[in-house]
């Protein structure tokens, strides 16, 4: 495995178990952009923003976890792609209702681009609005 799928495998572990911009900065530059199609994230503009987000995440999703189902590198265009299907149960303080109980199984995309061996965009492909309604948040 080359160097940025190690550090891209290492960063989307870490932010996927809520370690924050303090388990992911080191993976990243320090102003690495974010960008998603997704109306929960909106206003998120750079991963250090995101990897707050989903460590807030597990907050009221406190079992969050992820599948991990496809993990590929494009090394002539020095990107990594990690499909992944996130689980949870709304069980937690937070959110913006009570807890509902209701799981979520939400399919999402981290479109990593490196340069200098360090994350300098990521894009997330995921479809909020499915995972907000089996949550009971919409």
């Amino acid at each position: 495995m080359s160097d940025i799928s190690e550090k891209a495998k290492s960063f989307f572990e870490a932010c996927e178990t809520g370690r924050g911009w303090e388990g992911c900065n080191k993976y990243c530059h320090p102003d690495a952009t974010f960008s998603a199609q997704a109306g929960a994230l909106a206003d998120i503009c750079s991963v250090q923003d995101y990897t707050e987000w989903m460590k807030g995440l597990l907050t009221p999703v406190p079992d969050g976890r992820y599948e991990l189902k496809f993990f590929a590198e494009d090394e002539g265009r020095d990107s990594v792609a990690a499909y992944a299907l996130f689980h949870g149960i709304h069980t937690g303080p937070g959110g913006p209702v009570e807890p509902t109980g209701k799981t979520v199984a939400a399919d999402y995309v981290y479109a990593m681009q490196f340069e200098a061996g360090r994350i300098r965009h990521m894009t997330k492909i995921w479809n909020d609005t499915v995972s907000l309604q089996q949550l009971g948040w919409a």
